[in-house]
């Protein structure tokens, strides 16, 4: 988190939080990379607290996020439910000194953070039809009373690409603008584009060995349903083989989406046309992804391991490739 958000978050306004939402006295933070997430208490029952700075998001767009978790909670898909404050609301904002926190409660998420002795055949088909329900039922969601709509893909702060591509950059900043220029071009039907999570890699859920429990929706945005495909596999790939070779990874690519895909098309129908997408989606995960780093990680902080990442990235930008090879992903009926 920034500084000067950090600096103005004080005890006295977690103090209101918490008795905004009559939870217990103590907490435990779990994390602060663009919001401040607590495990907090109600009578002893754990909860999830989510605080947001104004810098990030306003709270219309917040509100729009919950109204559709819980959209998808009461279809049944397992999404952590949304709690309203004692005033009736999804979203409670607390005055800070020249800005506001917007803070949020969430059901708990069963089971437990998914590790690399978890990637097996089982839990790439279970990822694959947990999407592919989403994206069912998410055909026919409409906006609640007084709820606007979610931001579409292209407004994404990451895609100003010139603020983040620096003046070295300037064959991969090209390359990039092609790639999001090819998207552009995609047809928005309803059975290929709509409000998606676009984040779902196995470190925003919890698996519990035959189930898992999808959370943190702050990037939900109106995108194409082949991109919540892609990103799975991209991050699989980078946790498996971030130094692994193009021939391990296409292996693993192979095995990844067979269960996915099969998995996926027992809940939404799946054309040719949205799979043959796919790779251009893995190549706008690079695109952006180097703009993260760009954004968050200073020269200074970044590890060999983010270094490492980072060269691969520009590298494929520039030669217009994907993470694994098309045509893999293209057979795959």
């Amino acid at each position: 988190m920034e500084h000067l958000v950090e600096k103005q978050f004080t005890s006295e306004i977690m103090n209101k939080i918490l008795s905004t939402f009559h939870l217990d006295t103590k907490f435990k933070k779990l994390g602060d990379f663009e919001n401040y997430a607590f495990e907090v208490y109600h009578e002893g029952e754990a909860k999830i607290l989510r605080v947001t700075h104004s810098s990030h998001r306003k709270q219309k767009e917040l509100e729009s996020e919950l109204d559709w978790i819980q959209y998808l909670h009461d279809c049944g898909i397992s999404i952590p439910a949304v709690f309203l404050s004692s005033n009736g609301n999804t979203v409670e904002a607390f005055q800070a000194e020249d800005s506001v926190f917007y803070a949020s409660l969430f059901e708990k998420a069963p089971g437990n953070p998914v590790k690399l002795v978890d990637f097996d055949e089982k839990l790439f088909h279970i990822w694959g039809k947990v999407i592919g329900k989403m994206h069912h039922f998410t055909k026919n969601y409409q906006l609640g009373e007084n709820i606007q709509p979610r931001y579409q893909w292209y407004e994404n702060d990451l895609l100003r690409l010139e603020y983040y591509y620096s003046e070295s950059d300037q064959e991969a900043l090209k390359a990039a603008r092609n790639v999001v220029g090819e998207i552009e071009k995609l047809p928005k039907m309803k059975d290929f584009y709509g409000l998606i999570h676009t984040d779902i890699h196995a470190g925003n859920f919890f698996y519990d060995g035959d189930s898992i429990h999808i959370f943190d929706f702050d990037d939900a945005s109106y995108h194409f349903f082949a991109s919540d495909i892609a990103i799975p596999l991209y991050y699989s790939l980078i946790s498996k083989h971030l130094y692994g070779t193009r021939e391990e990874r296409n292996e693993f690519a192979r095995e990844f989406m067979q269960a996915f895909l099969e998995g996926y098309r027992e809940e939404n129908e799946l054309s040719q046309e949205c799979i043959e997408t796919i790779p251009l989606f893995l190549k706008l995960r690079d695109v952006e992804l180097y703009s993260v780093f760009s954004k968050k990680v200073p020269a200074e902080e970044r590890t060999e391991r983010i270094q490492h990442w980072i060269a691969e990235i520009k590298e494929r930008i520039e030669k217009n490739e994907a993470i694994v090879d098309p045509d893999l992903i293209s057979n795959l009926i």
